[in-house]
C-alpha cells in the first residue's frame, strides 16, 4: 500500500524524527519526502509504502498520538484513480476540454465525475467524454435556488470542485455546504482590469505580460490561497485576439497544474498562503 502524509504544525525539534520513527515501527518505507520551515511553521509531505495487510484506518488511529503531541494539522491518504472531481463551466470551453482530456488519458489522478453548467452549450463536449452534464440555469434573483440544485448533485459526492471558467460568484453558504475544496482560474491582471473586457483594457494600457492565477475559492472574491500562476510576454504587435488566445493557453496549463497538485496531495494551505511540494 502506498500512503501520502501531509503535515502543517508549529515548528520545533523532533517532528521529522517522530514521523519517521512512527512509520519505521509500522514497517513502512519512505520513498519520497519534502519539508519546509518558516522557523515558526513546519510543512511536510511524504510518500511511503507499507504492507498491504495494514489498514488506512488503523494507521490514522495510531498516528493520532504523534499528531496531538506536535499540534499537527494533518492528512493521511492513498492515491485514488477514482477520486471524483466536479467541473463547473459556463460558455468558455478551453479549460473544460483540457481537463476532460487529461482525466481521460490518466494524466490527472481521479476522474471527471460530472460537469455542471449554467448554459447548455457544452453538453455535447462533456457527454462525448462520457461525463454526465447537469444544466442548472442561474437567474439573478434566484441564485439560491440554482445553488441548492447544484448542491443536490455535488455535496458529499465529489472530493474537488473545479471552476473551469464558471462565470458565477458562489455564495459563502454554497462554499460551506459543498463539502469539498473549490479551485478557480482567472487572468492575473486582478486587482487591475477587474470586470468586463480585461484584455482590451490591458491592451489599451500597453501591458507587457499577461498571465493566469489558480487559487482556492473563499468568501473573499478572488482572494483565496494561490496554488499556481504563470505569465507570457506580449508586445505592441499583439491584438486583443492574440491576448485572448495566449491567455486561454496559460489558463489551461495553470489550472491543470493546480488540479494535478491538489489531487496528488501536494498543496498545503496555511492561512492565506500555500506551500506546494
Amino acid at each position: 500500500m502506498t500512503i501520502r502524509l501531509r503535515v502543517v504544525c508549529p515548528d520545533r525539534p523532533g517532528i521529522v524524527a517522530a514521523v519517521s520513527g512512527f512509520l519505521f515501527r509500522r514497517g513502512a518505507n519512505i520513498v519520497h519526502a519534502d519539508q519546509h520551515s518558516t522557523q515558526e511553521r513546519f510543512f511536510l509531505r511524504l510518500v511511503a509504502t507499507l504492507d498491504e495487510d495494514d489498514s488506512l484506518d488503523a494507521l490514522r488511529a495510531a498516528f493520532e498520538e504523534v499528531a496531538q503531541r506536535f499540534a499537527m494539522d494533518w492528512r493521511l491518504s492513498v492515491p485514488d484513480a477514482q477520486k471524483p472531481v466536479a467541473l463547473l463551466v459556463s460558455r468558455y470551453d478551453h479549460c473544460l476540454l483540457d481537463l476532460l482530456w487529461r482525466f481521460e488519458t490518466g494524466e490527472l489522478e481521479g476522474r471527471a465525475a460530472l460537469v455542471v453548467s449554467n448554459h447548455r452549450d457544452l453538453a455535447g463536449a462533456a457527454e462525448g467524454h462520457g461525463v454526465p452534464y447537469h444544466y442548472v440555469p442561474v437567474e439573478r434573483e434566484r441564485k439560491d435556488v440554482a445553488e441548492s440544485e447544484m448542491l443536490d448533485v455535488l455535496a458529499g459526492a465529489v472530493e474537488l470542485v473545479v471552476l473551469a471558467r464558471y462565470m458565477q460568484i458562489l455564495s459563502p453558504e454554497f462554499l460551506e455546504r459543498v463539502g469539498a475544496p473549490v479551485l478557480n482560474i482567472h487572468h492575473s491582471f486582478l486587482p487591475a482590469f477587474a470586470g468586463a473586457d480585461p484584455y482590451q483594457r490591458a491592451l489599451d494600457r500597453g501591458v507587457k505580460i499577461i498571465g493566469a492565477t489558480a487559487h482556492y475559492v473563499t468568501e473573499e472574491l478572488d482572494g483565496g490561497p494561490i496554488v499556481e500562476q504563470d505569465v507570457a510576454r506580449v508586445s505592441h504587435r499583439d491584438t486583443v485576439e492574440d491576448l485572448h488566445r495566449i491567455g486561454r493557453d496559460i489558463e489551461r496549463v495553470v489550472l491543470a497544474r493546480a488540479v494535478k497538485w491538489h489531487l496528488e496531495d501536494r498543496v498545503l494551505v496555511d492561512g492565506p498562503r500555500t506551500v506546494v511540494f
